[in-house]
């Protein structure tokens, strides 16, 4: 199967969603949800057999236009797969999170204005793919915005609830700015080059046309460019909607952008960097120092910042921009295994941080807040989901023998090659400091006597997910060989 016909499957199933919630008379909406995690399910099998024009250069589908546009390798099909699970996963969550968006939307006693919140995600999924196999920087625009104009609406998708409204408008002032930043970016980048291909870039630099292009130029445009990508990732100084729209938006809509959108964003930044970073490149050298740079000050400003919030979904917005610069420290490295590297912390980054959504959402279900505080006694009330909350929070710090751990130190190890040491400075300084933050939830937990005495119960969705991610954050920090089979 060609594997552009996976995005076509994907807005395909969108739009069945679509119809479908709009004329199959249902009290509950779950069912929506239900299909399209199980529709996404599907189209991640068919994701493992998909082939690219190299695979079948004699068929008819392998001599079109669109391969210009469009590429299918290896990491194409770590990220399109990275994309399906987390939106599955987003879409089991919002199931169990109904009752909320329903409070919001229609009335507590209906779920008419939860259908399409179902639907919305598959289409930024499509999105997120088709930026994962992005080979040009015109396509690279038109499947971020794709994705980007879809949060806009997920994001203030509660529209009785204020916080979700402000943050919604918040998102789409500093996203339509981030716009502007990247297109004016692809201009400058494009006037230089007189391409917008990113194949062609680096041919050009490999075979030494790239010796005759003015540098001052094309740094400027890429500067613009990283400007924009930043804000998608949450890299300072594009950080400052993160935490203000993490807290107004749904729980869900908050684990989808902490993790989809950011992980859809770097894939994209690995797209525009590979041609940069060349050791033919003539602008390498400064690339992989404005990479350090942004790294070392995002490092250092979201976990400091994280530290002394009190809100739980606020601490994840610095955590997560803190996590932004881990990755970028991975990058400024260049080469391969640094892709690598930030291929599999991504993917360990997943399972942590929807692991700890999951229980989120249904503590802000249960006990209707978001604070640390709303966790005291937790081991007291329900000892088993605070064990698990306790091993997500400690991979999501780094300890050994957990996923997290091993993603740290693939990040490490490449900067530390890459000779990175001021990078690698700030990077323990924060994660020292993220030990600090993360283990302040888990002694609520364990040694805070419980502000509710009652105990808080995940549905059967949410339990089974939970269970899930827990044991893979396991297993990963000793065996690591189905992701890294993966990233080959």
């Amino acid at each position: 199967m060609p594997a552009y016909y996976l995005e076509a499957l994907t807005v395909t199933l969108g739009i069945v969603l679509l119809m479908a919630e709009a004329f199959v008379p249902a009290k509950s909406k779950s069912w929506v949800g239900l299909i399209a995690a199980a529709g996404l399910g599907v189209i991640l099998i068919l994701n493992f057999t998909a082939l690219g024009p190299e695979a079948k250069p004699d068929a008819a589908w392998a001599k079109w236009q669109l391969w210009n546009l469009y590429q299918f390798d290896g990491m194409a099909r770590f990220f399109k797969a990275f994309a399906l699970i987390c939106t599955a996963l987003v879409l089991l969550m919002a199931i169990d999170f109904r009752k909320v968006l329903a409070r919001y939307t229609d009335h507590p006693g209906s779920e008419n204005g939860t259908g399409e919140f179902y639907a919305l995600p598959v289409f930024a999924c499509a999105g997120m793919m088709w930026m994962a196999s992005a080979r040009d920087l015109a396509s690279a625009f038109v499947a971020l915005e794709l994705v980007t104009v879809t949060f806009y609406i997920l994001v203030a998708y509660m529209r009785r609830n204020v916080g979700s409204l402000e943050a919604g408008v918040k998102y789409l002032i500093l996203g339509a700015l981030s716009t502007g930043f990247l297109v004016y970016g692809i201009a400058w980048i494009y006037g230089t080059t007189g391409t917008m291909d990113l194949g062609v870039i680096r041919a050009m630099f490999e075979d030494g046309r790239g010796a005759n292009l003015q540098t001052t130029p094309l740094l400027f445009g890429i500067a613009l460019v990283m400007i924009g990508l930043g804000f998608k990732v949450g890299a300072v100084p594009m950080q400052m909607w993160i935490p203000d729209v993490y807290q107004g938006a749904p729980t869900p809509v908050t684990a989808f952008l902490s993790v989809g959108s950011k992980a859809a964003g770097f894939a994209l930044l690995i797209r525009f960097l590979e041609p940069l970073l060349a050791e033919a490149s003539p602008v390498r050298v400064q690339v992989m120092t404005l990479l350090g740079i942004l790294a070392a000050v995002t490092l250092l400003f979201g976990n400091l910042a994280a530290i002394p919030q009190s809100n739980f979904k606020r601490l994840l917005a610095y955590s997560s921009i803190a996590h932004a610069g881990f990755l970028l420290l991975g990058l400024a490295a260049g080469g391969v295994e640094s892709v690598r590297a930030v291929s599999f912390y991504l993917a360990t980054y997943l399972l942590m941080t929807l692991g700890v959504f999951f229980i989120l959402a249904q503590v802000r279900i249960q006990r209707d807040g978001e604070s640390v505080t709303d966790f005291n006694g937790l081991g007291k009330t329900n000892p088993r989901l605070a064990l698990a909350m306790t091993v997500l929070l400690a991979s999501l710090a780094g300890v050994p023998l957990t996923a997290g751990f091993v993603g740290k130190f693939l990040v490490f190890s490449v900067a530390v090659k890459a000779g990175l040491w001021f990078g690698i400075i700030a990077a323990f300084i924060s994660a020292a400091a993220g030990f600090y933050y993360y283990f302040k939830v888990i002694r609520s937990m364990w040694w805070s006597l419980p502000g509710d005495a009652s105990s808080v119960v995940l549905p059967t969705i949410s339990r089974v997910c939970v269970g899930v991610l827990t044991g893979a954050v396991l297993l990963f920090g000793f065996w690591q060989d189905p992701i890294l089979s993966l990233l080959k």
